[in-house]
């Protein structure tokens, strides 16, 4: 164990800052943070406690900055090298801006804060990690789901735009009346029972849409992240699996070189 009156203090507060205490207590200012910015939004609590609202987001917020501050002093320009700690001081950074005229956008944005709930667990961390790695791929199947809306609502215009110019009367109305029925949202009763009044046979260019479009490229974009996130958590367990290999190799190597000298000692009596 690591005696902490022999440490500078520059690794005192690197420590401190890498402590599982201290990662809960950002997590709870996080979290009281949050409270505070949700009852912002109700004029009757602000009416009677908004004073102190706001003194407890202002605290919040130096909380914020002062960590920020100090992982800057611990790590100097290593502080940039971690995405995280980047994500952590944009968040911390728009809160700072002052939000006069033409910037009040950015006092709302204040509740990105609550964000950085993320960088502190890791568990959401992985759940991120894994959704970031699935990008490339998620690109591949959004070109391919492109095309489909694409052709998709040139076919629908051709054939139902004239008698049902509010739903399919361009292409724009088209791929926005189709992303309706890919989501399935009042897709039968709402749209493709009424144009089947008019176009019987409609449903042929309907059932197919949502075959390929909602149970085909949707789960195949969640397969893509649930994959990510498997390979994250596999190579997290990897990076443990090898650190405590190390370790036992440390400890073993240790122990032979305390027998090997226990053994010259016997031989030199």
């Amino acid at each position: 164990m690591t005696d902490t009156h022999s440490m500078t203090p520059t690794r005192r507060l690197a420590a401190l800052l890498d402590s599982e205490m201290f990662g809960r207590f950002i997590t709870a200012v996080i979290l009281v943070n949050a409270v505070t910015l949700g009852l912002e939004t109700a004029p009757v609590v602000m009416e009677k406690a908004g004073a102190l609202i706001h003194l407890i987001d202002y605290l919040c917020l130096s909380i914020f900055v002062v960590e920020i501050l100090a992982k800057l002093y611990v790590r100097r320009l290593r502080f940039f090298t971690s995405g995280w700690n980047v994500f952590d001081f944009v968040i911390v950074g728009i809160a700072l801006v002052p939000s006069g005229q033409g910037l009040s956008v950015l006092r709302a944005l204040r509740i990105l804060r609550v964000l950085r709930v993320i960088s502190v667990a890791p568990r959401l961390r992985r759940v991120v990690e894994g959704f970031i790695t699935a990008l490339p791929g998620m690109g591949s199947v959004f070109l391919l789901m492109t095309i489909i809306f694409y052709i998709g609502a040139v076919i629908a215009t051709k054939l139902f735009g004239n008698d049902f110019p509010e739903w399919f009367g361009g292409l724009g109305r088209s791929a926005y009346s189709l992303f309706q029925i890919m989501t399935l949202e009042s897709w039968s009763m709402g749209i493709v029972r009424p144009v089947m009044e008019v176009y019987p046979y409609a449903w042929a260019f309907f059932v197919p849409f949502i075959m390929v479009t909602t149970f085909a490229v949707v789960n195949l974009l969640v397969g893509l992240i649930v994959n990510s996130m498997q390979d994250a958590h596999g190579a997290e367990e990897g990076v443990r699996t090898d650190a405590y290999r190390d370790e036992v190799l440390h400890r073993l190597d240790a122990i032979e070189q305390k027998i090997n000298r226990l053994g010259d000692g016997d031989r030199k009596l």
